[in-house]
């Protein structure tokens, strides 16, 4: 995992600064300090631990549930910072907030946020299909979305991934450089609005990638 020796903590009387990184997604979730007694618990518990000045040892998630699973941790040149990239079980700041550096952190992962958003519209369609897509228009006091109207309609959302598809193939065939990346993104949002129908999220996906990158 890492090596405490490689650490300097004399130089920050003690501490070392932990930058917390999303493992999936690569964004900034936030910023802390550790101690060796700290991240000798985080390796011991393959969970995060830090050092505040304040507030003493503390285990992230220990009270909200919203604890940091480690997949790595990363000393830089100097010694004095560590990289910890991490698996999170909720949001990383005390505000509610995804990362402590709010959404502009996150505006680099588009997909990321396109599948938050289908995640809402799934989450509002909680009687599934055609029923749940009644409940989500009755509880916005509107006409559902085109995403809620998909994911209430089974048929609907299945025969759109074969359409897009077919247009993704023909805008290939014919070089089109620009028609294909149009297409390929329509394809890979009815695919997300299929998986989330199916419970199945963006970093379901991504984990499935990464253990077959290893």
């Amino acid at each position: 995992m890492i090596a405490l020796d490689q650490l300097d903590f004399e130089k920050g009387g003690g501490l070392v600064t932990v930058v917390a990184q999303d493992a999936t997604t690569g964004a900034v979730l936030m910023v802390a300090h550790a101690d060796r007694d700290a991240l000798e618990r985080t390796i011991a518990t393959g969970e995060m631990h830090y050092r505040s000045r304040t507030r003493g040892l503390w285990h992230k998630g220990a009270t909200s549930g919203n604890v940091q699973v480690v997949v790595s941790l990363s000393p830089d040149c100097d010694g004095d910072a560590v990289l910890a990239r991490i698996r999170p079980a909720g949001p990383a700041c005390h505000t509610g907030a995804v990362s402590c550096f709010g959404d502009e952190a996150l505006g680099a992962d588009a997909l990321g946020v396109l599948d938050r958003t289908i995640g809402a519209r799934a989450g509002a369609a909680v009687g599934g299909d055609a029923a749940g897509a009644a409940v989500a228009a009755s509880s916005e006091g509107s006409r559902p979305s085109y995403t809620q109207r998909l994911l209430g309609d089974r048929n609907l959302r299945l025969k759109k991934i074969g359409e897009e598809a077919a247009e993704l193939v023909t805008a290939c065939a014919d070089g089109d450089a620009g028609r294909a990346a149009e297409e390929g993104m329509d394809l890979l949002y009815h695919a997300m609005v299929a998986l989330r129908a199916a419970g199945v999220s963006l970093d379901d996906v991504r984990r499935v990638g990464e253990g077959r990158a290893r």
